[in-house]
């Protein structure tokens, strides 16, 4: 694998992912029984904006670094503080030289009862996602097949918690495995919330991905999905997506809200695009 998250660390896909994870981390900490986040292509955890490779992509720029600069009217600026004050606490004095991913995030909503399983398959960045989270014993870093994980550590002992499943989607199939991981996993912990995220370059394997999740008739889907700009040249990231299954009962409301904001924010020229929609039934959201 050649992914290299360094590149793109604090994109506009990072951000709008991010944003949804603690949103739902939010929820999860309203109650005191103890959750767990189990993320599955962890990463390296901490992203220096500084070094080379993050200067040289410098995707940062359109989207953390857009999102921090630009005035936010209060409504939305609440929504997002969940998010934004991790990525400020990082950071000295709103100076943006680190980005947190979701490793970090996690971290700090975890409270003592809490607890995260990171997992990473490329070595170095499991080295890097070992490091830049030492020293925490509600937290477990593994150098192992995020596929395999998402398969092997559910049902948490906890059975309360998040699966965070984004892959590098440099292989061909990844797009199928998101739906098959799903399935298995959820068939082990039905009750659990998983947040799927994915890239749009096209509409094909997009489309097909949630042809595969309404096949499974979960009960709840939440798909969330941001462009950024026209799907015009297939060879570029235009948007992201978001299911969030078993999806906590006010965040449809809120990404009511998020989606149009970000889309004004971070849409090339002001001219971004967002899907709402449900991939599942009918029934109420599931209380985390």
């Amino acid at each position: 694998m050649n992914y290299q998250h360094e590149f793109h660390a604090g994109n506009f896909a990072d951000v709008f992912k991010h944003v949804v994870f603690c949103r739902i981390l939010h929820y999860l900490r309203e109650k005191p029984a103890a959750f767990r986040v189990i993320d599955t292509h962890a990463g390296a955890g901490l992203y220096d904006l500084t070094n080379e490779k993050a200067m040289r992509g410098g995707e940062w720029h359109s989207g953390i670094g857009k999102l921090m600069d630009a005035p936010i009217p209060q409504s939305v600026a609440t929504l997002l503080s969940p998010y934004l004050d991790v990525v400020r606490a990082v950071n000295e004095r709103d100076r943006l030289r680190v980005y947190p991913g979701s490793p970090a995030l996690a971290r700090a909503w975890l409270r003592p009862q809490d607890r995260l399983i990171a997992c990473e398959l490329e070595p170095k960045v499991a080295a890097a996602l070992s490091r830049n989270l030492h020293g925490d014993n509600r937290i477990k870093t593994l150098l192992v097949d995020g596929w395999t994980a998402l398969k092997a550590y559910v049902p948490p002992k906890e059975r309360r918690g998040l699966v965070l499943v984004d892959p590098p989607f440099e292989a061909e199939d990844d797009f199928s495995r998101l739906a098959s991981g799903l399935a298995a996993a959820h068939r082990k912990w039905a009750t659990g919330v998983y947040a799927l995220w994915y890239p749009i370059k096209g509409r094909r394997e997009v489309d097909a991905l949630a042809k595969r999740l309404r096949r499974l008739a979960l009960a709840k889907a939440l798909r969330a999905e941001l462009l950024v700009s026209p799907l015009g040249d297939p060879t570029r990231l235009n948007g992201a997506g978001i299911v969030v299954v078993n999806p906590p009962w006010m965040l449809e409301n809120e990404l009511s809200v998020l989606l149009p904001a970000l889309a004004g924010l971070l849409g090339r020229d002001g001219k971004g695009t967002f899907r709402l929609d449900s991939l599942g039934g009918e029934s109420p959201s599931h209380s985390v």
